[in-house]
C-alpha cells in the first residue's frame, strides 16, 4: 500500500489559483524584456517548435521566395517547412565547423532579388555554433526581406537585440540558458511581420499554429482576457526562470555562460586527444561546446567511458550522421559553473585513458581555470 505522506514534502503543484490575464501578461513582459523587444510578444503553449512553425506558416505564402540558413538541424527543419508553404527555398550550407559569413546572405540576397523571408538560427546549441545576427541583420533589413530568428539556445548565454538588429520574428525558449521549462516558448512579432501575415491568405486560423488567433484575441484586447486555460505550471516556472536572471543580472548571467565555453574550449586543448569542433572561438556557441574525437576513435565510445567516470556530466555525443565524430558537452543554464565544467573535463579524460588515449589530466583544468577567470575579469 501507498504511503499518503511519502510527498508531502514536495511542492504543491495542483490547485493553485487561476494564472490571470494579467499575470499571463507580466510574464511574457519579463521574457521580452530578455530578447531586448517591445514589439508584440506570443506566449506559445508548447516547446519551441510550435512557435517556430508558427512564425514559418504565417508568414510565408505559396509561390514566395525564402532564404533558409543552415548551421545546424534546426535550419534544416525549417527548409522542409518553408517548401510545404510552397515557397521557393534558397539554401546557404555553413560548414559546422564555424558561423555563415554575412556577404554569403548578400550575396544570395543579389542573386535573388525575390527573397522576401530569411530565416536563421542565432546559435545552434547541436553544433556549437553562433551566427553573426547583427550583420546578418543589416543586410536582410536594407534587402526588406523579414528575418526569422530561433534564439532558443542564445536568449540568456549571449546578447540578444531583437529590436537593434531588425529581427522581425524571434522565438525563444526557457529550457537552456534561462534554466527554466521547455514547455513554454516565446515569439516577437514586429510590426511589418504582422502586416505580411495578415496579407497571407494561407497564414493558419483557428488553429495551434495561429498567430493571427493569438492577435485577434489577446494583443488586439488588450491583455486582458485569455483566450484559452493557460499551461500555468510552465508559465510560474518561466516566470520564476525570468526573476532569476534578473536576480543574478542578465549581463553576468552571459558572462557565466561565455567563461563556461571559454575554460571548456581551452581546457580541452590542454587535455589532447579531443578538440573543439568549431574552430574560432568567436564562432562557438556559449551554451555548449562540441568536440571533435580523436581519430579512429569512435565519440559514442568516449562519451559512454566519460559517463562511466561521472554519470552526471552534461557530456553527450552527437545524433545522425556526426555521432562517430562529435561530442556536445552543455553548458547552459545552471551547468554554466565551474565546479560543471571541471567536472566534464574530468570525466572526459578518465574516458579517454580507458580508451588508451593520452591525456593531460592535471593541465586541462588549469587551463581552464585560467581561461574562466580571463573571461570574468572582462
Amino acid at each position: 500500500m501507498s504511503d499518503p505522506t511519502a510527498n508531502a514534502a514536495a511542492p504543491d503543484l495542483l490547485d493553485l489559483p487561476p494564472l490571470t490575464a494579467a499575470h499571463f501578461a507580466r510574464i511574457e513582459d519579463k521574457v521580452a524584456a530578455l530578447m531586448g523587444t517591445r514589439c508584440d510578444v506570443v506566449a506559445m503553449q508548447g516547446e519551441a517548435l510550435l512557435p517556430l512553425e508558427a512564425c514559418i506558416r504565417s508568414a510565408v505564402r505559396p509561390g514566395s521566395t525564402a532564404l533558409n540558413i543552415i548551421t545546424g538541424p534546426y535550419g534544416e527543419t525549417f527548409g522542409g517547412w518553408l517548401r510545404s508553404c510552397g515557397a521557393q527555398v534558397v539554401t546557404i550550407t555553413a560548414p559546422f565547423t564555424g558561423a555563415v559569413d554575412p556577404r554569403q546572405v548578400a550575396e544570395a540576397l543579389q542573386e535573388y532579388p525575390e527573397i522576401d523571408f530569411v530565416s536563421l538560427v542565432h546559435a545552434e546549441a547541436a553544433t556549437g555554433n553562433t551566427n553573426p545576427v547583427a550583420e546578418i541583420g543589416a543586410v536582410v533589413r536594407e534587402h526588406g526581406a523579414l528575418l526569422m530568428l530561433d534564439a532558443v539556445a542564445s536568449v540568456g548565454a549571449e546578447p540578444l537585440l531583437t529590436d537593434e538588429w531588425g529581427v522581425d520574428l524571434c522565438v525563444t525558449g526557457g529550457q537552456k540558458a534561462m534554466a527554466g521549462p521547455a514547455g513554454v516558448s516565446v515569439a516577437s512579432v514586429s510590426p511589418r511581420a504582422w502586416e505580411r501575415i495578415a496579407a497571407n491568405e494561407q497564414a493558419p486560423r483557428r488553429s495551434y499554429l495561429s498567430l493571427l488567433d493569438w492577435k485577434e484575441r489577446w494583443i488586439d484586447g488588450g491583455r486582458t482576457a485569455l483566450p484559452h486555460a493557460p499551461a500555468q505550471l510552465e508559465m510560474l516556472a518561466l516566470e520564476q526562470a525570468a526573476d532569476r536572471i534578473e536576480v543574478e543580472g542578465l549581463e553576468a548571467v552571459i558572462t557565466r555562460h561565455r567563461a563556461a565555453a571559454a575554460a571548456t574550449r581551452a581546457g580541452v586543448r590542454a587535455l589532447g586527444g579531443l578538440a573543439p569542433y568549431v574552430v574560432r572561438d568567436e564562432d562557438a556557441a556559449p551554451a555548449a561546446t562540441t568536440l571533435r574525437a580523436t581519430e579512429g576513435v569512435d565519440a559514442r565510445e568516449i562519451v559512454a567511458a566519460a559517463l562511466t567516470v561521472d554519470a552526471a556530466v552534461p557530456v553527450q555525443s552527437a545524433a545522425g550522421a556526426l555521432a562517430k565524430e562529435m561530442i556536445r558537452v552543455n553548458h547552459y543554464g545552471r551547468a554554466a559553473d565551474r565546479a560543471v565544467v571541471t567536472a566534464s573535463l574530468s570525466a572526459l579524460a578518465g574516458g579517454l585513458r580507458a580508451l588508451g588515449v593520452s591525456v593531460d589530466a592535471e593541465g586541462a583544468p588549469r587551463a581552464a581555470d585560467a581561461a574562466w577567470d580571463a573571461v570574468a575579469a572582462r
